[in-house]
């Protein structure tokens, strides 16, 4: 029984005003108290089954009754749900939040009214609490049951798998058939029960937490996802059903979506009588009438259908609650229904903030407790969506906790109980916004920086696992089933993999984490000279490098011999060129850690100094690698024979599909080919940095300057089939970026830049993506769709196109006109820096089009050249999310989609990057132990960190096959802390990203020179010069 009165209200927890809610006051009236008097008892049917009963005043409002709810569960996004129950005719309704109970529930001791999902948000990764998850995990696990949810028998048992995962843990066949036998949690559920337990068996140490994530990754891609069908009839009779989302309303026929109507199309939703009306905007290429009528049974079906529109479009639109219309004073014509309560935007900025206290829930049907991260600081915004790995079950440690320092190592022992004798289990970090970001109209932009707060959590305590590639069917954060990172990718984001908590010790000599003194005094122990540290960072890189080995050498092959999708051609071009590799580096790095043991002076060799030296085994290993080289040259062939094959064959293409959104798959699959030629360079930079601090006299200069000759040979030779190899991987990247274009990759194409740019038109500036190529600039936009594309609108070629600075004539800062010779576009940059690398790679780009044969042919799929000036192309730019789902017709297009690439990032931080930038990030990687700390923390936590790609990403240890999270760094500032920050400690450098900050510690002065040289390679852009001294101009 809640109590009411006493209680903050979901409301107020929201830092509503104190009228607000109430949409029907007059401006300036306060809204009523709750009435006293006589209380009626409201049976409420729970999510997980349960019944409880509310005794709420008679005369209160709706609103008071679902306070009570979210308030006896602790619910902060309580906004999501609603309360529906039979009306008197029999019409599930749902409980209208103005009108009194009474007036709605005629006999409430004979009715049970269901708390339920009301508002299903486009990704789940806008949800911020483990407990909003929870619940909406079990409305998921209702609607399989139900048969509302309907998918194929893969999903399905994906989608069970992760509910048994949840529900009794890890795999164990026996208790796994038991358990299904006595659950059915879909009709049919025997036919399906040994492809459920085989994928239960991938899930092994996923916290509860993880595997609602995983679920809900799943399921958003479903097209049935959060969808309730009405009944209705179109104008010639034909039986229907329509149904109302986050992006409009969809029309179905039978579980099949025909129709779809955006929310940017409708002008106007009315029903007069039985008769359902949407008025669409003008549209000059839609054969669709300017007004469409369904038939629905009757005025009570079609007036509560009304609704519902009414308050989607609200929730998912609007930045803030409508403001109420003033009552007439004779008459009224019409409904005078409002949306009452908070918008998605302010549920997340509000969230974002934080300042709610995060308490203990209990899962019902789940042997494993699980707790709502225990806040003992003050939280981070966004801490708790699972783009990293939660606090795995055996250890329950709050965001104030983080530093592994403060925990004892007998507390660690005492804490490996098995997850059944523990209850809690932390709640998974929140890392981003990046999906708050997704962007629900302005609701989006915190999807990428969510996937940056993943790695706020503890890091989970680990248990050993063999090396076995899952076989999860996410999406990623390039979309999803990530899907989610069903893995997803540990990217942004997500579009981000969901990082598992199964990870190995930390690289340790001892079984915990060491304190702060510990691990000063086991610095102050190892050697100072600079040239151990440039030695040790050749072991650190070398680890990572063969952990990207054997994603393509275990993982890939192992996923491969599992399905007859590769040809045997393609297979032997692969592996037996990454083997022989994989092989010999193994080897390398034991020789390379065995010398840095006896340097460190684990023996008495280090007291004659004879092996304080790394040149020498760099020499001999070098000479031997040369005899490797036909290896790496087919490296490039193996890449484009791989592509070809995937655009021949759909089965290959969704098995790469679904091997990138597997955890240990943190990069695209492509740029992992590339990795033995990028390493080449690695090893030339570190000997031109030993080169360089060995004076000519030093015992190791001679061998250092003779092995960085073997190196810089090896370069030269393989450096044409480099430059070509990177071109046309990062042009195929791009392609999966992409919808409405068929033919992006093409001999003589060269990739210039991509990056966020306004474009004005009759709507005003609208945000748009540009690709900036050698022959043509696309600009594109990005919608709320299942495969986080971006849909191309136009394209200008670059043959004739001139550049007009034109700030003056617009009003505008950073404003440019590009005109072409069909069409002239106007575009705003977020800044002058921005404003000015643009000109400058268009310019360039122009100039090798003068200089090229003639006009580019278009290539746009289906796509008419958009000949409209800005003005009379302002009602064409509003384009529908779900017209990009209605118009993909192959598979590519409808598959989930990795939605933290880097285009995605550009995306949400407005900025841009170019090939330039690419190529400067690939000599740019770097790997080792870091320690990091929160603005409101005050322990370092160890972690291993890998940075490529302009991304941080987060290992509990080196050993760990895939990363926690992942920090996107485009946009971030890098500094060193100041004074006031209070950082009292050596060799720290701090990222920040509007209220996003993170300190990092480096054990010593090079290494911590060495970050803040790569790191600011990534936060700022390179020039042209630079990378044109490098490399000379390249096309595929």
């Amino acid at each position: 029984m809640g109590e009411i009165e006493q209680r903050p209200t979901p409301g107020s927890r929201l830092g509503a005003p104190e009228n607000s809610g109430i949409s029907t006051l007059e401006h300036g009236q306060k809204p009523p108290p709750t009435p006293s008097g006589k209380l009626m008892s409201i049976k409420i049917q729970m999510l997980d089954d349960t019944q409880e009963a509310f005794e709420v005043p008679q005369r209160a409002p709706g609103k008071v009754l679902l306070d009570a709810v979210c308030n006896h569960l602790n619910l902060v996004e309580g906004d999501y749900f609603g309360l529906e129950f039979p009306d008197h005719k029999k019409i599930t309704v749902w409980l209208d939040l103005l009108k009194p109970i009474v007036k709605q529930i005629r006999r409430p001791k004979h009715v049970v009214v269901r708390f339920v999902v009301k508002f299903f948000p486009p990704d789940h990764t806008q949800l911020q609490e483990e407990l909003t998850r929870y619940l909406f995990a079990l409305q998921v696990k209702q609607d399989l049951a139900q048969g509302r949810l309907t998918c194929n028998d893969t999903s399905a048992a994906l989608l069970i798998s992760h509910i048994v995962q949840s529900e009794i843990g890890d795999f164990d066949e026996a208790s796994d058939r038991e358990h299904l036998a006595k659950n059915k949690y879909i009709p049919q559920q025997d036919a399906l029960e040994d492809k459920i337990v085989e994928f239960h068996h991938n899930h092994i140490g996923q916290t509860p937490a993880e595997s609602d994530f995983q679920l809900l990754e799943i399921a958003r891609r479903l097209e049935m996802y959060g969808i309730r069908l009405h009944p209705a009839k179109d104008r010639e009779g034909t039986k229907i059903n329509l149904a109302v989302a986050n992006t409009g309303i969809l029309v179905f026929q039978g579980f099949t979506k025909i129709n779809a109507f955006n929310w940017a199309k409708v002008r106007k939703l009315s029903f007069k009588r039985k008769r359902f009306l949407i008025k669409l905007r003008p549209d000059a290429n839609s054969s669709y009438q300017d007004t469409l009528e369904f038939l629905m049974a009757s005025r009570d079906f079609c007036k509560s259908f009304w609704k519902i529109c009414v308050e989607h479009h609200a929730f998912f639109r609007l930045f803030e609650e409508p403001k109420p219309k003033p009552k007439p004073v004779l008459f009224s014509r019409g409904s005078s229904f409002r949306f009452s309560g908070r918008t998605q935007k302010q549920v997340l900025d509000y969230v974002k903030e934080g300042g709610h206290k995060k308490v203990q829930f209990e899962r019902k049907h789940s042997k494993i407790h699980s707790i709502r991260s225990l806040a003992m600081q003050p939280t981070e915004p966004n801490s708790e969506v699972p783009k990293q790995a939660q606090q795995s079950a055996s250890l329950a440690l709050g965001e104030g906790a983080d530093s592994p320092g403060h925990q004892s190592c007998q507390a660690g022992k005492e804490l490996q109980v098995s997850a059944e004798e523990r209850g809690p289990r932390q709640s998974p970090a929140l890392q981003k916004s990046p999906v708050g970001s997704t962007k629900a109209d302005g609701a989006a932009k915190a999807t990428t920086e969510e996937a940056e707060e993943a790695a706020k959590d503890g890091t989970p305590q680990s248990t050993p696992q063999p090396p076995q590639p899952s076989t999860e069917l996410s999406i990623n954060s390039q979309g999803g089933a990530a899907p989610a990172n069903v893995i997803l990718s540990p990217n942004l984001s997500p579009d981000t993999k969901q990082a598992s908590p199964l990870v190995s010790p930390l690289l340790s000599d001892q079984p915990c984490p060491r304190t702060d003194d510990e691990e000063e005094g086991r610095r102050k122990r190892f050697p100072t000279d600079k040239a151990y540290f440039i030695a040790k960072e050749v072991s650190t890189t070398e680890r990572t490098y063969l952990k990207d080995l054997e994603v393509i050498t275990s993982w890939f092959q192992s996923t491969v011999s599992k399905e007859d999708s590769m040809p045997e051609t393609l297979k032997s071009l692969i592996f037996p060129n990454f083997e022989p590799l994989h092989k010999f580096h193994t080897n390398f790095l034991k020789e390379i850690e065995q010398r840095l043991a006896l340097w460190e002076g684990r023996s008495n060799a280090h007291i004659r100094g004879d092996y304080q030296r790394i040149g020498d085994v760099m020499l001999k290993n070098i000479q031997a690698m040369k005899q490797l080289a036909a290896h790496l040259w087919k490296h490039g062939e193996a890449l484009e024979a791989l592509e070809t094959s995937i655009r021949g064959s759909r089965r290959l293409e969704s098995l790469c599909r679904d091997f990138e959104l597997q955890k240990v798959c943190y990069l695209p699959l492509n740029t992992f080919l590339l990795r033995p030629l990028h390493r080449l360079m690695h090893y030339k930079q570190v000997l031109e940095r030993l080169c360089k601090h060995n004076p000519p006299n030093h015992a190791d200069f001679r061998d250092c300057r003779a092995a960085l000759a073997e190196i810089t040979e090896m370069v030269a030779q393989l450096h044409g089939t480099m430059i070509k190899m990177e071109n046309f991987q990062k042009l195929h990247e791009l392609k999966k970026d992409l919808i409405g274009i068929d033919n992006l990759v093409i001999p003589g194409r060269e990739f210039i830049r991509l990056g966020s740019l306004s474009k004005l038109s009759g709507k005003g500036l609208q945000q748009r993506m540009f690709f900036l190529f050698n022959d043509v600039l696309l600009y594109t936009s990005r919608g709320l769709t299942i495969s986080n594309q971006f849909k191309v609108h136009g394209q200008l070629p670059l043959y004739g196109m001139t550049i007009e600075n034109s700030e003056d004539e617009w009003g505008v800062p950073h404003c440019l006109t590009l005109r072409g010779q069909r069409q002239a576009v106007i575009v705003a940059a977020s800044s002058r820096a921005e404003m000015e690398k643009w000109v400058e790679d268009i310019q360039m780009a122009i100039d090798l089009a003068e200089k090229s044969s003639g006009p580019t042919p278009e290539f746009l799929a289906s796509s008419p050249p958009d000949n409209k000036s800005p003005d009379e192309a302002a009602v064409a730019d509003q384009e529908s999310e779900d017209d990009l789902s209605a118009s993909r017709t192959s598979l590519e297009r409808q598959a989930p989609h990795r939605g933290n690439t880097m285009v995605h990032v550009c995306w949400h931080r407005n900025t841009s990057v170019s090939m330039v930038d690419f190529s400067v990030a690939v000599e740019n990687q770097l790997s080792g132990n870091l320690l990091r700390k929160f603005k409101n923390s005050n322990g370092w936590q160890k972690l291993w960190v890998v940075f490529t790609n302009f991304c941080l990403f987060f290992y509990k240890s080196h050993q760990d096959n895939h990363p926690l999270a992942s920090l996107p760094l485009l946009g971030y500032s890098l500094t060193i802390p100041s004074e006031s920050e209070d950082i009292h400690k050596d060799y720290v450098f701090k990222l920040h990203f509007k209220s996003h900050v993170y300190y990092f510690r480096a054990e010593s002065e090079y290494t911590f020179e060495r970050w803040m040289e790569v790191i600011r390679s990534a936060t700022s852009s390179a020039s042209r010069a630079h990378v044109l001294s490098h490399k000379e101009s390249h096309a595929y």
